[in-house]
C-alpha cells in the first residue's frame, strides 16, 4: 500500500470534485490544504481538460439558443 506517514492517495472522482469546486470559487482553505498531499497532478490536468471542454459547451449550447 503506502507508507504510514504518507496520506492515501485521492480517487479521479475526488479530484474532478475539487477541480468544479476550484472553478467555482467555493473552496475553502482546510480543503486546499488536505488535498495538495492527496491529489494526483495527473488527475488534476485531466479533470481540468474536462471541466473546460464542459464549460465551452455549455456556453456554446446557451449562444445557439440565444441567436436561435
Amino acid at each position: 500500500m503506502g507508507k504510514p506517514d504518507q496520506p492515501e492517495k485521492a480517487s479521479f472522482l475526488y479530484s474532478l470534485r475539487a477541480v468544479v469546486w476550484s472553478f467555482t470559487g467555493l473552496r475553502r482553505k482546510s480543503d486546499f490544504d488536505t488535498d495538495s498531499a492527496r491529489l494526483n497532478p495527473v488527475h488534476i490536468v485531466i479533470a481540468g481538460f474536462l471541466v473546460v471542454a464542459c464549460l465551452i459547451g455549455i456556453l456554446i449550447s446557451i449562444v445557439k439558443f440565444v441567436v436561435l
